[in-house]
């Protein structure tokens, strides 16, 4: 007899009803034990919009233009003459330059003690209409007005200006990377695109390699094997490649995949950016040129396999990767330009990353054309920043975590 309110500790019978019940639920257990462990709890964000009528927004860059510690955010649309900066944290409008029509990229670096800018502009997908202007700029005393300005080269199609610190020496090169060669027409635009940088000061074009083929969408730049230099991860649609630069001064370039392998002009791949998953490196692709696919490489045995997390993209446009959810697995950023455009994010479900689950960020309310990750706010959380084109607007999407 079992006195009353104790739980009998007798055992069902093997076979029976209450021991097949028994059963699930240590399983069901154990798989929302294993479940808790892999996946990462989403982040919630609170969407602020710091900017509209920004005609053609395609690029948002991040720097402390006025030096007080808070991250600003340049806004370059390529539909304005005007390139403009937001100052933090009232998100104040200033003009940089006036008369850059149909800029496409900037980028900006310290030089003694002070800002300098690199901005491309005069742009066109069609090399035979692209002038590709490349500007210096740098503030004549108030960084809040208007900075002086001097041309450094035309190239044409100019199109993505990176940062990339080749020497391991603290001091950066601009990298330029065309979309396509200055013979090249659509829609195949056969021919090799060059990639170049220019070392500052100097401002002398130096090639890096000619080898990459057709569109060159996307420049990431990643210290690839650990020894302080940087290296050039490029995407087009000859697919995904890695340039290193070697002790005498001279590249290598080496194929990591061939990215989608649909016929020319829709192989290879748009946009690429480096992720980890605590401590194991992947890559991420939009693929192809504007399209529809977010895919994820991880490396096997020297072999980067290709997966495919998402096929609904429209213009898939904008990437990024950082650590969101705080739990040291990189999360992905991704945006598209068509079909009214979004913003979306992806979390791993587990630690090797063969699962990610897919979070709306801003569905129909951003064209996403770029984004980047920064702690917008000082509050130790990464928040998110992006431009739309067809909605003109530029918005931060703050980590309530």
């Amino acid at each position: 007899m079992i006195p009353h309110g104790q739980l009998s500790r007798v055992p069902p019978r093997s076979g029976s009803r209450a021991h097949r019940q028994n059963i699930l639920r240590c399983v069901l257990l154990l798989v929302g034990g294993w479940l808790s462990l892999g996946a990462s709890k989403p982040p919630q964000f609170f969407e602020h919009t710091i900017a509209t009528k920004l005609r053609g927004g395609y690029q948002v860059v991040v720097a402390d233009l006025n030096r007080d510690g808070k991250p600003d955010l340049i806004a370059l649309a390529s539909g304005m003459p005007e390139l403009v900066w937001f100052e933090n944290p009232g998100w104040q409008r200033h003009v940089l330059a006036a008369n850059l029509p149909r800029m496409i990229n900037c980028v900006v670096f310290e030089s003694e003690g002070h800002p300098v800018m690199v901005v491309g502009s005069g742009f066109s997908s069609e090399a035979r209409n692209s002038i590709g202007n490349v500007w210096v700029l740098e503030p004549d005393g108030d960084v809040r007005q208007p900075w002086k300005i001097k041309e450094i080269d035309r190239l044409p199609t100019t199109h993505r200006l990176r940062l990339a610190d080749i020497d391991g020496r603290g001091k950066p090169v601009v990298i330029n990377g065309p979309l396509t060669d200055a013979h090249a027409s659509g829609p195949d635009y056969r021919s090799r695109t060059p990639l170049l940088y220019y070392r500052p000061g100097e401002w002398k074009r130096m090639l890096i390699t000619d080898e990459n083929e057709g569109v060159m969408h996307g420049i990431c730049v990643v210290d690839w094997d650990g020894d302080h230099r940087d290296e050039i991860l490029t995407a087009s649609f000859g697919g995904i490649h890695l340039n290193t630069r070697r002790a005498d001064g001279n590249w290598t370039r080496t194929e990591i995949s061939k990215g989608n392998s649909a016929a020319w002009p829709k192989s290879g791949a748009s946009d690429v950016v480096v992720g980890h998953l605590q401590g194991r490196r992947f890559l991420c692709s939009l693929e192809p040129w504007h399209g529809n696919q977010v895919v994820i490489y991880h490396e096997q045995n020297g072999d980067w396999i290709r997966q495919v997390i998402d096929e609904t993209f429209t213009d898939g446009h904008a990437l990024a990767t950082a650590d969101l959810a705080g739990d040291g697995r990189d999360a992905i950023v991704a945006g598209y330009r068509g079909n009214r455009g979004g913003l979306v994010y992806y979390l791993a479900d587990d630690s090797p990353g063969q699962h990610w689950t897919r979070h709306a960020l801003d569905i129909g309310g951003i064209t996403a054309a770029s984004c980047v990750v920064v702690d917008l706010n000082g509050d130790g959380k990464p928040d998110i920043a992006a431009i739309g084109s067809a909605t003109a607007n530029l918005k931060w999407y703050e980590n309530r975590n």
